[in-house]
């Protein structure tokens, strides 16, 4: 028997708890493990990037690269990744070439060794800089293919984008079913057209939500993918990822087998089982994430943009209208060119599809974010857009069809004069870039307890507390 063991990258301490728990796990809450986890053997940890940025700063008030630098302290064996949305970064607009080189530079200054880069619409061009970058850092460049279903998207498809990656200087290809919509049987048939078409180590991630992903997982791993991406069981499931033990076990024995200590698991797993209790006890945690949603795989949409629509239509007083907007979404995706349906991709469709039903006529009322995605800011979608709608709502405004960021000057000279008082280090300008207002809050609240810990400190030493 040739040992091909599979390797893992553990979500716990990123996607598991922003699928789940909100993004809500801190920094004192993951250091205490990270030792443990250190010994397990993974492939990597992905503990960065996606929503922990904006989560760090907004709802915890902490520095998220202060929580980089800590993990990285932590992690002596294990290699550390992220997400990163390509010319996106972490926030929700294209940024010019040089934040998005300056991003990648310290993120792995500062502990990254892999960077995960996908752009909503696959549209590689939004790539490049953030490959780049990272090649000349000296990371593992990693472009994740956001996985969708319709026409468009054959085997075909998807072994051309896989060669184009290659040729791009990545350094392997990541199948990102942010859904859960690829089966068992179809991995077997991905996984086995893109070995055909590259020779870059091919890893997997997917969500719960379905009810499929460790069965899509064991046909991926036979069919030759190299690395599978799953978290912990206290945070494993519904809306998450496969649960790493589960993973380990069923390979135990086999070609596969991973060589993990199930002890030294079900230590770690006894660490965050509190609080995943907890999480369920404040409502932190609702049950209903945890359990299969079918849905998704018969209208194809993430779980997360349904529980989104849920309250969008509450808000309007309009709960009725959720099949017909159900049946909406999949019009809108056609006329938008068919774009995976991924963060912003699937916020702008799903509000669109709302919009069209509410006001029974379609497109009489297009978002900004819609006008924008049919003027071509996001880039280029695998099909064309609906010329009629596309009219409608950008009238005879030219639409763009280069590199959206070919026409974003360097902005961050201005970014550090606009934020040049609160700066306490580098990173700051980063900081403020992807969130403005909401770091500035931070820098704000970080200022306030400097100046209580400096009064604590004069007290102490002016007699003011007794030794």
């Amino acid at each position: 028997m040739t040992k091909k063991p599979i390797k893992i990258t553990e979500t716990i301490l990123r996607d598991a708890h922003q699928s789940l728990i909100a993004t809500r796990m801190s920094t004192e809450q993951m250091l205490p493990i990270i030792e443990k986890m250190d010994k397990v053997g993974y492939h990597s940890v992905e503990c960065w990037g996606g929503a922990t940025f904006d989560a760090s700063l907004r709802f915890l008030k902490e520095d998220p690269w202060e929580r980089l630098r800590k993990i990285k302290d932590g992690f002596k064996n294990t290699k550390l990744q992220m997400l990163f949305r390509g010319q996106n970064i972490l926030g929700y607009r294209h940024y010019a070439d040089d934040v998005v080189e300056y991003f990648v530079q310290k993120s792995v200054a500062n502990g990254i060794d892999i960077i995960r880069i996908f752009d909503c619409l696959n549209d590689i061009r939004n790539l490049e800089t953030a490959v780049r970058a990272a090649n000349k850092e000296g990371a593992h460049a990693q472009i994740a293919l956001s996985y969708t279903l319709g026409d468009a998207y054959t085997l075909d498809y998807w072994k051309d984008i896989a060669k184009r990656i290659e040729d791009m200087g990545a350094n392997s290809i990541c199948i990102k079913d942010m859904a859960g919509l690829l089966v068992p049987y179809e991995a077997t048939k991905l996984v086995t057209a893109l070995k055909e078409s590259t020779d870059l180590p091919i890893q997997l991630h997917t969500h719960y939500t379905s009810g499929v992903a460790s069965m899509t997982y064991l046909k991926a791993v036979e069919a030759g993918v190299d690395v599978i991406d799953t978290a912990m069981s206290p945070l494993a499931l519904g809306t998450s990822q496969p649960a790493t033990e589960v993973m380990v076990e069923t390979f135990k024995g086999t070609e596969f087998d991973t060589g993990f200590d199930q002890n030294l698991l079900a230590e770690i797993a006894d660490y965050f089982r509190p609080l995943q209790e907890e999480a369920l006890k404040t409502g932190l945690l609702n049950p209903k994430v945890m359990g299969v949603n079918i849905k998704t795989l018969l209208y194809q949409v993430p779980g997360g943009m349904l529980s989104n629509l849920v309250s969008q239509l509450k808000e309007q007083g309009a709960e009725d209208k959720y099949y017909e907007v159900l049946q909406e979404i999949p019009r809108v995706r056609k006329d938008y060119g068919e774009p995976p349906l991924v963060t912003p991709s699937s916020q702008i469709v799903g509000t669109q599809a709302v919009l069209n039903v509410l006001a029974g006529e379609r497109y009489k009322m297009v978002t900004k974010e819609s006008k924008a995605l049919l003027s071509g800011e996001y880039g280029e979608t695998v099909k064309p857009f609906n010329p009629e709608v596309q009219k409608k709502a950008i009238g005879d405004k030219e639409p763009i069809t280069c590199r959206p960021a070919d026409l974003i000057p360097d902005e961050l000279d201005k970014l550090e004069k606009e934020m040049a008082q609160w700066k306490e280090q580098d990173e700051d300008v980063l900081s403020y870039a992807l969130f403005p207002q909401v770091a500035t809050e931070f820098f704000k609240y970080r200022a306030a307890q400097k100046t209580k810990v400096d009064a604590t400190v004069a007290d102490e030493k002016n007699g003011a507390y007794p030794v």
